[in-house]
């Protein structure tokens, strides 16, 4: 009996991004975000934060893992010591808690690459969930500012 093979079907092609095709777009006063790509199905996003100096986000924990690098400028988290400059790499794990604040002192945007998986819980004073961040959340808000700001919204998207 000869049966016959079935084609192989072909590889996935690699999903490139010129910076120039994926717009910068504030989510609030001064922060940028550029949303590069998200993964809904396998939960997680990854995204480009400018932040502006003196700003400080909302205390929050992590579900899962987080991979920043820092492009340019400085932030740390309120309850570490260490200080993320240009070419720092962090690793978040799950569960972390912290508050991301740039320096009031730094002369320049602070520009930072993060892949997160998972959600992000913003916590009141008393540790529980004001509001939550996930990957459908970025994809949503990233589209949404782009339409308000009168720009095209690109495929961030990997199916």
């Amino acid at each position: 009996m000869n049966a016959k093979a079935l084609p192989t079907p072909p590889p996935p092609l690699a999903l490139h991004r010129g910076e120039s095709e994926l717009p910068f777009v504030s989510i609030m006063e001064g922060i940028e975000v550029q949303v590069q790509h998200v993964d809904i199905e396998a939960g997680f996003w990854v995204t480009r934060m400018r932040a502006a100096p003196g700003i400080t986000l909302q205390r929050h924990k992590h579900t899962g893992e987080v991979f920043a690098f820092t492009v340019a400028g400085a932030w740390k988290y309120l309850e570490y010591p260490e200080i993320n400059t240009a070419g720092s790499y962090l690793y978040e794990p799950a569960g972390s808690i912290h508050t991301l604040h740039v320096p009031k002192e730094n002369t320049g945007i602070t520009d930072v690459w993060y892949l997160i998986y998972g959600a992000i819980l913003y916590l009141d004073a008393d540790d529980k969930v004001e509001s939550v961040s996930d990957p459908t959340w970025a994809l949503e808000r990233y589209t949404t500012a782009c339409r308000e700001a009168g720009l095209p919204v690109p495929d961030v998207l990997r199916p």
